[in-house]
């Protein structure tokens, strides 16, 4: 059991070493272009208002709810079953994402002012983030419907694909900010379209693999489907507690919009050095065993179910606590090197610092509650 998981592990370790890396040089890229001022600023909240909803409806409560049906339906359905499930979710949650992500649209000038009302007071930049938040909002449709693929992908055992698709992002957002946003005359808006056109790669390549494993059917809203109605049950709770902590870390995005210009953006390249270790590791194992520990609880086996929860535990405390340690003693020289290029002054090198080492204060205190 566990050198079948530490092969998936590595596995999608390599995958998401591999997008952490490109995602580096993508923010290696953003701070040597942009600096640390009011486009970033405006850009990196039209983008975390998407990423918000992503971590809800994608890999946040949905996964949790999908990939548990999905893998008993595998398990003890028919292979037409299975592939009938899944062209239900797709339909009914593609049809409610088609829904939000409109009205995300229309009404992106007061969706900014609930998750950035600082920028009310400088006419600029909040006119460029509502500019802006009307090309990253579809992103909630595409990037959900691709984590819905690449559940199905991973409990299939197709672990591969799925980690493989946070590299097509960051590529795509290098070729943006690197040689399509110095054509454009407000740049920003070449960030935005970019975050568009990724979410629509991303999509179509996880739907591609799906068919190719001939999981793939002509969605359908099928509200009424069983299995769909037993996502839906799952999903009601796990909304709850991934608000919750979500809106914890926008906190400090709606906190920042009142500060000086740049504050966004310094959290911004300290939370990138938080989450490297974390993506890795942490995440990867965790996306490798939530389809066993789904088999293992469909198939009433409690002892492997706590045994492979238990193995997980230990091995992320052992990695992730050095990892902590380490972020927080270097933090000053990792933000110079990494960062310190361009238009990212020798202030923005010291506010970054200052973020990072503070989020890794919190980290470790969370590690030793």
């Amino acid at each position: 059991m566990k050198g079948g998981f530490l092969r998936n592990t590595s596995l999608v370790g390599a995958m998401t070493l591999l997008s952490r890396v490109t995602g580096l040089v993508r923010d290696v890229v953003y701070s040597t272009m942009f600096g640390a001022g009011s486009l970033m600023d405006a850009f990196l909240v039209a983008f975390k208002i998407p990423n918000f909803l992503r971590r809800i409806t994608g890999e946040g409560a949905f996964s949790q709810a999908f990939v548990p049906v999905v893998s008993e339906y595998r398990l003890k359905r028919t292979p037409e079953e299975a592939a009938e499930l899944v062209a239900g979710v797709t339909g009914t949650l593609g049809t409610l994402l088609f829904l939000v992500t409109a009205l995300g649209v229309v009404g992106a000038p007061v969706v900014i002012l609930l998750f950035a009302p600082g920028f009310e007071t400088e006419g600029a930049r909040y006119e460029l983030a509502v500019e802006m938040l009307r090309w990253t909002f579809p992103y909630i449709f595409f990037i959900s419907l691709t984590a819905l693929a690449a559940g199905v992908l991973n409990s299939y055992g197709k672990f591969g694909h799925a980690a493989f698709n946070p590299v097509i992002l960051n590529l795509v957002m290098i070729v943006f900010a690197a040689f399509v946003a110095p054509s454009f005359e407000q740049p920003g808006l070449a960030l935005a379209i970019g975050v568009f056109v990724a979410g629509l790669v991303q999509m179509t390549l996880q739907f591609w693999n799906l068919r190719r494993i001939g999981m793939l059917r002509m969605p359908r809203f099928a509200a009424a489907h069983e299995g769909v109605r037993r996502v839906g049950r799952l999903m009601l709770p796990g909304i709850f507690g991934s608000s919750v902590a979500q809106i914890s870390l926008l906190l400090d995005t709606w906190i920042a919009s009142f500060l000086v210009t740049g504050s966004i953006a310094w959290m911004y390249y300290a939370d990138r050095l938080v989450e490297f270790p974390m993506g890795v590791f942490a995440i990867a194992l965790a996306t490798v065993i939530l389809p066993g520990l789904s088999a293992h609880h469909a198939e009433a086996s409690k002892e492997r179910f706590n045994a492979t929860l238990d193995w997980a535990l230990r091995l992320t405390l052992v990695i992730s606590l050095p990892a902590a340690v380490g972020l927080l003693l270097l933090a000053g020289p990792l933000i110079a090197t990494i960062y310190g290029h361009g238009k990212f002054e020798a202030r923005d090198v010291q506010m970054a610092s200052y973020a990072l080492m503070v989020k890794q204060l919190r980290v470790l205190a969370m590690r030793h509650d």
